[in-house]
């Protein structure tokens, strides 16, 4: 991805935490923005329109929170990056069932963020098109023959198990709510057990070291995440 052409708002009101970042994207190629507060966030959305937005969660005149509910209500589809304290789980949990693409918890590296970036940047591009085969690794997932293979090898799964494994795959690298999977694979009102049960037999199958897993990742307090594509 050239990342010359990609534009980042950053909304924070701490000017060190700006700074870091306009100098740390910046020298990888982004054109960076910043806002210190809510309303010159909506100012800058409106008038310059970024590629994504890194949004602080906790803002003086208006909780970022809102502000997001607010953008994707109104349909914006601009992919945003949460920025959190880490001991926020429910604020990230929120922020991500509102609609952001996903989140790094202060204090963070740069690097980290960027990685993160990428994936939500590359993510919203795929959303457009998904392909046949998705790939990780020794992981292959067939979406349409619903084949999974590890290291060549074809591993026979449960429909939930395939279930669960086919929409972490199509959000590869995006951290998945315990609420957003329960209610893509059983509905809104189960219990986050089942999906623990489910992720810990899918791990048996896939993962070389189930208690170290490569594949399926977990994001404590908040979700799973499957390793994006090289």
């Amino acid at each position: 991805m050239n990342t010359t052409a990609v534009k980042i708002l950053v909304v924070d009101d701490e000017p060190p935490i700006r700074k870091l970042l306009r100098v740390g994207l910046g020298a990888q190629g982004y054109t960076v923005n910043e806002a210190h507060n809510a309303a010159a966030a909506q100012a800058s959305v409106d008038e310059d329109r970024p590629d994504l937005i890194v949004l602080d969660l906790g803002l003086p005149d208006k909780s970022g929170q809102d502000l997001l509910i607010g953008w994707r209500e109104d349909g914006m589809q601009i992919p945003v990056v949460i920025l959190s304290s880490r001991t926020d789980e429910a604020g990230i949990v929120k922020a991500l069932e509102s609609g952001a693409d996903d989140y790094v918890t202060k204090p963070f590296g740069v690097n980290e963020l960027a990685a993160r970036i990428r994936v939500a940047l590359r993510h919203r591009l795929q959303q457009q098109g998904e392909k046949a085969i998705f790939q990780t690794g020794g992981l292959s997932i067939d979406l349409v023959k619903r084949i999974v293979k590890v290291e060549g090898k074809e591993i026979k799964l449960s429909p939930k198990e395939y279930d669960i494994l086919r929409v972490l795959a199509q959000h590869a690298g995006k951290v998945l709510t315990h609420q957003f999977l329960l209610k893509q694979i059983w509905g809104p009102a189960a219990d986050v057990q089942y999906l623990r049960v489910y992720v810990r037999q899918l791990r048996q199958k896939i993962e070389q070291i189930p208690d170290q897993p490569h594949y399926i990742t977990t994001e404590t307090g908040v979700g799973y995440r499957l390793r994006e594509p090289e």
